[in-house]
């Protein structure tokens, strides 16, 4: 089945964070909304199927949390996709990744204690880490030629430093690295020379161009998998994020029961009903659907890149090799985070996020959403063109 990426669905008073959250987020009503990490592209359509079938049995108790055919979809998945061959009894589940990086925080790490993050990076991984309480300790990416990568010398560096704890972003969000099987090889020695625990949030995975293959840390030799807690989810693959459903990869049977335990001691025993047939049917027969889906966002990627090019060559585009967010340098406006995120909202009248937000390294950068129809993407970057009038 041919699907219409092309289609606009109106999602403004669907409790939808993206279009209804504009007032909160931006101070503005009136804008287009081009931040989070969420597509405007409908899920497959075995997926409502699914969800559509169990909806009719009328009965939503307490749902098992890792039901074998679950279990089967997400291994079955992860060898074909990945080459990563996986055990059900390394399977845990919990309502988000996020929430999985918070609850290997507090398992795995004292109050206190060093957490290393690769910035700039998600803002969610400093909130983990902060607000239970713990150090973070920075392991910035250098920026060289367009592209990103570790300083492996410095990682080194603040691992012998005393940090127990890393996180890794993999693919990055936001500079769009899909670290190749050299860089994972060399950082997950690293932790396991320097006793450090790899926590690794790759929910975005399953979105990458052209030559660029997503490694999961976890596969690269056993010894790293025992020292690897990987975290993924369907969410931004298939667009059902509001499902609140993830699933966490633990080799070692001590640190899954552990991390078990945490799970239990806050009263996660269970999932959403619904992210867990979701899911399941999102694997099993999502493939087609995700095919045809990277083919579009390579058009949209291609699309932004020729525009900023020809018409706003003052902002360069740090092209993904995985994920739909773009990593935009607007260094050389010669504006402060906040003014250009101010010219965006004011002016081109649409809302990305500012790269402050990711850290101190994201100061003068701005993030976008390109997993949109090809109409809204186009609207978008006329009025970031119209706003630079204002600045040239």
């Amino acid at each position: 089945m041919q699907c219409d990426f092309d289609i606009f669905y109106e999602r403004k008073n669907t409790c939808c964070i993206k279009w209804d959250c504009t007032r909160e987020v931006f101070n503005e009503d009136d804008v287009l909304p081009m931040w989070i990490a969420d597509m405007d592209f409908r899920a497959p359509l075995e997926v409502k199927e699914a969800i559509d079938k169990r909806n009719k049995h009328g009965i939503y108790g307490y749902t098992e949390s890792m039901p074998a055919s679950y279990c089967e979809a997400v291994i079955d998945w992860l060898n074909k996709r990945h080459k990563w061959s996986i055990r059900k009894e390394w399977l845990c589940s919990t309502p988000g990744v996020v929430s999985a990086l918070g609850f290997s925080v507090m398992a795995f790490t004292k109050p206190g204690g060093k957490v290393i993050i690769q910035t700039p990076v998600y803002s969610p991984f400093y909130d983990v880490i902060e607000n239970n309480g713990r150090q973070i300790i920075e392991n910035p990416l250098v920026l060289q030629n367009g592209r990103y990568t570790m300083d492996f010398a410095d990682l080194e560096s603040k691992m012998k430093s005393g940090a127990n704890m890393m996180i890794l972003c993999s693919p990055h969000n936001p500079v769009g690295r899909v670290w190749s099987r050299e860089e994972l090889s060399r950082l997950g020695e690293l932790c396991l020379e320097n006793n450090v625990l790899l926590v690794s949030d790759e929910i975005h995975s399953d979105i990458t161009y052209g030559n660029y293959r997503h490694i999961p840390a976890a596969s690269i030799s056993e010894g790293i998998a025992q020292n690897t807690i990987t975290c993924i989810a369907a969410s931004k693959t298939f667009n059902i994020a509001g499902l609140s459903t993830s699933t966490v990869i633990i080799p070692d049977d001590d640190i899954r029961k552990v991390f078990t335990s945490k799970l239990h001691g806050v009263g996660i025993h269970g999932c959403n009903i619904f992210g867990i047939i979701a899911t399941e049917a999102a694997y099993r027969y999502g493939e087609k659907w995700l095919e045809q889906l990277l083919d579009y966002l390579a058009g949209n990627l291609k699309y932004i890149i020729d525009y900023f090019k020809m018409y706003i060559p003052e902002i360069k585009v740090i092209k993904p090799e995985g994920s739909y967010l773009v990593w935009l340098d607007c260094r050389s406006l010669g504006l402060s985070s906040d003014e250009i995120s101010d010219l965006m909202v004011h002016k081109a009248r649409i809302g990305l996020n500012n790269g402050a937000s990711f850290g101190t390294e994201g100061e003068g950068f701005l993030r976008m959403n390109f997993a949109c129809p090809r109409s809204v993407l186009k609207e978008g970057m006329k009025r970031i063109r119209n706003a630079l009038s204002f600045v040239r």
